[in-house]
């Protein structure tokens, strides 16, 4: 082979290598980063993605669940600086100013959710609003890692929004895998069993049942205006969904216990995480469990048009030493607990 048809072919190969990557790059596509730029609050964007059963303009991210965005609608949630142990945000509206006003939805105007990357640390706590539009907590942070903190809210004479960043915490990380799927978990000597399994694209009815030393648990407490408060994550990218209960305590039908059920519709197949609060004995606990929808494409992901599976979104890399970059080097870490 002379010299020139070996330099023509590598150069073919070159190519091919390229384009190879080039159409990887375009199945895999971007996930919700684009978006979050796209509509930052700065561009006076109003595409929406909200939490589960939000409506929307006609955008590329009409259709995302929540949690995925930073900013929607024109509201955005900005992290801001606070005393150690403290955690702070504000949620500026599409004038650029702090939000001042909220509807109250479950009892509360503010609902702060936080998990680390690895799903793992879940919290839910209720921060304070001040007169100047911060919002204040007690750090739901609980040690080094990577945490998705979501704000669930309802912005006065505006629609029901989830807005989702990321927020680091400096120092050595371990990750946690995920727990295998299951039907029942334990918290607090409280067994937990779940019955019925989520459809993609459709409403799918999961009871939670409450038992104690085997005896099933009668007296649920009213908490967030029913007896139990359910949220699921999506696997690799953290998509919200926040799940409605059925019937209402009062409500002459709905009973305090064992059993609470939840209409929800998750948007994909893919691997799920659940997050039940249950408040008795004047406790809030926790019960998780973990859940395949549908049928999972490469270790959960939903499935991609034409049968590929997508890249699942990234993790991203948690830095060892104080001087990385992070939203919140100086947050602390309390304890476990519900506000």
């Amino acid at each position: 082979m002379n010299t020139a048809t070996k330099l023509s072919g590598f150069a073919l190969g070159i190519a091919a290598v390229f384009g190879a990557a080039y159409g990887v790059g375009q199945v895999a596509g971007p996930v919700a980063p684009a978006a979050e730029t796209r509509h930052d609050a700065t561009d006076g964007g109003h595409a929406t993605a909200g939490g589960a059963g939000h409506g929307g303009e006609e955008s590329g991210a009409a259709h995302l669940p929540g949690g995925l965005l930073v900013s929607d609608r024109g509201y955005t949630l900005r992290p801001v600086g606070a005393p150690a142990g403290e955690f702070a945000f504000q949620i500026t509206g599409p004038d650029g100013r702090p939000v001042t006003a909220y509807d109250v939805a479950h009892d509360k105007p503010m609902h702060l959710i936080v998990t680390r990357r690895d799903l793992s640390g879940f919290r839910h706590v209720h921060p304070e609003l001040g007169p100047d539009g911060t919002w204040r907590v007690a750090s739901p942070l609980g040690g080094p890692g990577v945490w998705r903190a979501f704000a669930d809210f309802t912005p006065t004479g505006g629609e029901p929004l989830t807005l989702g960043v990321d927020v680091t915490v400096p120092g050595a990380l371990t990750d946690r895998p995920l727990p295998a799927p299951a039907t029942s978990t334990t918290v607090d000597g409280y067994t937990v069993t779940l019955a019925g399994t989520p459809d993609p694209g459709r409403t799918s009815a999961l009871t939670l049942r409450v038992s104690r030393g085997g005896v099933p648990v009668t007296d649920l407490e009213p908490y967030l205006g029913a007896y139990g408060h359910l949220v699921a994550l999506r696997q690799g990218d953290l998509a919200y969904l926040h799940v409605h209960p059925e019937g209402a305590p009062g409500d002459g039908r709905t009973t305090p216990g064992p059993d609470v059920t939840f209409s929800a519709e998750v948007p994909s197949a893919g691997t799920y995480r659940l997050y039940l609060d249950f408040k008795h004995g004047g406790t809030v606990r926790t019960a998780e469990f973990t859940v395949v929808a549908g049928t999972p494409h490469g270790a959960g992901a939903p499935a991609a048009p034409g049968g590929a599976a997508p890249t699942a979104a990234p993790t991203p890399t948690v830095p060892t030493t104080p001087s990385a970059p992070t939203v919140d080097a100086d947050h602390g870490a309390p304890g476990h607990g519900h506000n």
